[in-house]
């Protein structure tokens, strides 16, 4: 029997997990893997499904199974052309919504074209991704419409990363402050890192309609603190800001707010796509400084193996670590902030167990990501909505931090800084 916190690692379809992912839209790969009408197809994987996605003749792009229902063959190989993907093994030929529009083994007369259809997911293209619908299409949501998938393309960037381990052990990274101080120590000695001057921040989780904000106080000095307001949105995005912290990875003078979204590929892999928008008109991000922050955190365009997304530094080099650099330059003596990230989850292990763990005040956001999760997914068993489906709960919603003097209250310092732009 599955354990509370493993029940939310199961994706598949029947699982309460992957059931409640199916109520949202999520990504299924980035706009640019599919650059073109009539292109090559490519394969996807999520939440434990295969899949095909093509991008057709008049620019739509598709989601199927990712085999032909006629005798299973790989649709990998099909012919995009003329607004459908066609198998080539027996030519039959599907369209973006699922139908058979060409079946050329049978007779001209023939009515099976009628009820033949391939598996197909409603797509729509946001952000620079294509994201899914894979549940029940009457309760289908809108559109997803955060406020960084609004902003111009010259003031936003998106890329991805494969992970092996569960999405959830990702997501947590992303909801845990704490950890900042150490494992992104990136100069040991450094007085100018308000990270570092106080290593124990004080967490308040506030809950929201699309999931939660919350607030990480640190202590920076007698005559203010170092504030920081992370968004939560369900079910496995994080926000995070970027103004007065700007620089972990590299030197910025850029104000930009940054995110992940953990999408499970399945029960022991994740892709996570990592975005960053600027925060106002004057916030543009350009190819050369997103290029610097990228290397920064061990994503620039070297770190990948060649034509995958996954990174050359992983499990079996040990991310190349470089021990003198630990005593005397960085706390982990690894390179990118990304990097350190992906070392640390991928070495806990596809699934650990949880059941070891010992939590504390300090983890007050990732216990509380954990319990909206498993009152979401028995909302969906009981066949109610879970949180988070309308946009309009958290199309304005965006983090923020700064510097704030201790007699004032950081809602009236980050007013302005958290009001949507785009």
């Amino acid at each position: 029997m599955l354990n509370d916190t493993e029940s939310l690692i199961r994706v598949g379809t029947g699982t309460p997990a992957g059931e409640l992912f199916r109520r949202y839209w999520q990504p299924a790969l980035l706009s640019t893997e599919v650059p073109e009408p009539d292109g090559a197809p490519v394969r996807v994987r999520l939440l434990g499904e295969d899949l095909i996605a093509f991008r057709e003749t008049s620019g739509r792009v598709g989601l199927v199974e990712a085999y032909c229902p006629h005798r299973r063959a790989p649709m990998f190989y099909g012919r995009n052309e003329e607004c459908g993907l066609r198998c080539v093994y027996h030519g039959w030929k599907f369209d973006v919504d699922g139908n058979c529009v060409d079946l050329p083994t049978e007779p001209a007369s023939s009515k099976m074209k009628d009820h033949i259809k391939i598996t197909a997911y409603p797509t729509v293209e946001r952000g620079g991704i294509v994201w899914t619908y894979m549940g029940p299409k009457d309760k289908m949501p809108a559109a997803p419409d955060y406020e960084w998938t609004r902003a111009p393309e010259t003031h936003r960037s998106v890329s991805k990363t494969h992970q092996a381990n569960n999405y959830l052990q990702g997501l947590e990274g992303g909801l845990d402050t704490a950890h900042v101080t150490y494992l992104h120590n990136n100069k040991i000695g450094d007085k100018n890192n308000l990270f570092t001057r106080d290593g124990a921040p004080r967490i308040d989780v506030h809950e929201t309609d699309y999931g939660y904000y919350y607030v990480s106080t640190r202590n920076n000095d007698e005559t203010h603190n170092f504030v920081r307001v992370y968004q939560y949105m369900m079910p496995f995005q994080s926000m995070r800001p970027n103004i007065t912290s700007a620089g972990l990875a590299t030197n910025s003078s850029v104000p930009r707010y940054d995110g992940h979204i953990w999408v499970p590929i399945d029960d022991t892999q994740t892709y996570v796509y990592n975005w960053m928008a600027g925060y106002e008109k004057n916030s543009r991000l350009e190819p050369d400084y997103v290029e610097r922050l990228e290397f920064g955190y061990g994503r620039g365009h070297d770190d990948f193996v060649s034509g995958t997304f996954k990174l050359k530094a992983n499990l079996e080099n040990d991310y190349f670590i470089d021990r003198q650099k630990q005593k005397t330059e960085s706390f982990t003596g690894i390179r990118g902030v990304n990097t350190q990230d992906v070392a640390l989850q991928e070495g806990m292990g596809a699934i650990p167990d949880r059941s070891l763990e010992n939590l504390g005040s300090s983890d007050r956001a990732i216990l509380a990501m954990r319990n909206m999760l498993l009152a979401a997914t028995k909302a969906v068993e009981n066949g109610q909505d879970p949180r988070g489906l309308d946009p309009a709960s958290y199309r304005n919603a965006r983090p923020h931090d700064g510097l704030v003097p201790k007699e004032a209250a950081w809602q009236d310092a980050f007013k302005d800084g958290m009001a949507a732009k785009w």
